[in-house]
């Protein structure tokens, strides 16, 4: 039947168009966009007084299925996507099975059919298990519908492996995604290092042990010509590195959390394990820093690291509780809350940030820009509602945020995936 958007003020990265308009989607496509469009017999959807996205684009989630579905499911954090504009997002491999296989990644694809909501791309694994030591079959993973890989959770430690992966990939045309933590030196940290970790009595996980990761695989990706993307960086010394690596034309991309710009390690001082995360909070000047990445476009993208874990995992001692904390439902509403008033980002930078750099990144060239004939994928966002932050209005299976009772201004009301209305307020 299609389906009608109207009066749509629609947000691209290139800027906002100049008047609402008619959006006639068909066939899973953007069929028209016009000031007035008819179409007798369809769904309509009225958008005035609404900004219309390309639908948001997440590279870094995990969906714990399969293996953990007690912390959440394909179904549940699909819904829990959708909830908060995501129309496509890529899950981490630290599932189990680890996510290195085809038959993995096959499994995968199925349960994200059957549930239709959200477009889900598995990102495989670098080595076999994420034990850092052989290489997956990353032509195989290619095949069965990878385009990225990454032993998240843990960086690849062997210099010559990370060589060797890098190469690969590049003959296989996937995204080399690095979690950046030297071990030897975060040694089990649970928070970081300096001068409030001493005060709590927490094992602190230094700055050094991210940049250390970051300027090597500079110096690879310098030295092999290869891509390399650096997942949820959290330091000033991080984006310095990767702010001169750019404009050396070395390929290097990376991502930041809300997490990571809107926090630091002073909310530690409550213990709720929900703000432990890693790699950890960092201090007030390292948000600032990030902000000024996301301003000057070193920070090429916004990626939630949406972490699901149950009650009983978090409900222990800050040491022992798993890092992590949930975040596809709050992701927009915090950057519009937060960095929107703030100047950080206008409403299009948000969109480069939130879809059209992840698009680009992972080739997804019919995704992230609202344009006849790309994609049907749609969020449709009410910049003035108000709304707080609770358990009870929570769609992902787990609640481990740090933001609950949060007030954000800035809601998703319509997510449109593939020409279906997956998400309706």
């Amino acid at each position: 039947m299609g389906l009608l958007i109207k009066n749509a003020e629609i947000v691209n990265a290139q800027g906002p168009w100049e008047k609402a308009q008619d959006i006639w989607i068909d066939n899973g496509k953007i069929g028209e966009i016009a000031p007035s469009i008819r179409r007798d017999g369809c769904p309509v959807i009225d958008a005035r007084g609404k900004k219309v996205f390309p639908g948001l684009i997440d590279l870094h989630v995990h969906l714990r299925e399969p293996g953990r579905e007690d912390k959440e499911t394909i179904e549940t954090g699909s819904r829990a996507a959708v909830k908060g504009g995501f129309t496509s997002i890529f899950c981490m491999p630290n599932t189990t099975p680890t996510i290195d296989t085809a038959q993995v990644v096959q499994y995968i694809l199925d349960q994200a059919r059957k549930v239709g909501l959200v477009n889900v791309y598995p990102v495989g694994a670098i080595t076999l298990g994420r034990e850092g030591a052989q290489l997956t079959e990353m032509m195989d993973l290619k095949r069965a519908g990878c385009l990225g890989v990454s032993d998240d959770g843990r960086a690849v430690m062997n210099a010559g492996v990370m060589r060797r992966a890098l190469e690969y990939a590049k003959m296989a045309g996937l995204l080399v995604m690095q979690h950046c933590e030297d071990e030897t030196l975060s040694a089990k940290g649970v928070m970081n290092e300096g001068a409030t970790s001493t005060l709590l009595g927490l094992a602190g996980d230094p700055v050094v042990a991210e940049t250390i990761i970051i300027a090597r695989d500079i110096e690879l990706s310098r030295y092999l010509g290869t891509r390399v993307h650096f997942m949820h960086v959290s330091a000033a010394r991080s984006i310095d590195l990767i702010r001169r690596a750019k404009a050396e034309g070395i390929a290097v991309t990376c991502e930041a959390t809300p997490h990571h710009f809107t926090l630091t390690e002073d909310v530690v001082k409550t213990f709720d394990t929900a703000t432990k995360v890693n790699p950890p909070l960092r201090r007030a000047e390292d948000v600032m820093a990030l902000h000024e990445g996301l301003r000057d476009g070193t920070v090429d993208c916004i990626a939630t690291d949406h972490a699901p874990h149950t009650r009983e995992d978090k409900e222990v001692e800050f040491a022992v509780a798993p890092p992590g904390l949930i975040g596809l439902e709050t992701s927009l509403g915090i950057v519009l809350t937060d960095l929107v008033p703030a100047k950080v980002l206008d409403l299009p930078r948000v969109v480069e940030k939130m879809s059209t750099s992840p698009a680009r990144l992972m080739g997804l060239s019919q995704k992230g820009e609202i344009a006849v004939g790309k994609d049907a994928d749609i969020t449709i966002v009410d910049l003035n509602k108000e709304w707080t932050v609770t358990r009870e209005d929570t769609a992902s299976k787990s609640k481990n945020t740090p933001f609950l009772g949060r007030k954000l201004k800035g809601r998703v009301v319509t997510t449109v995936c593939g020409g279906k209305v997956v998400y309706q307020e």
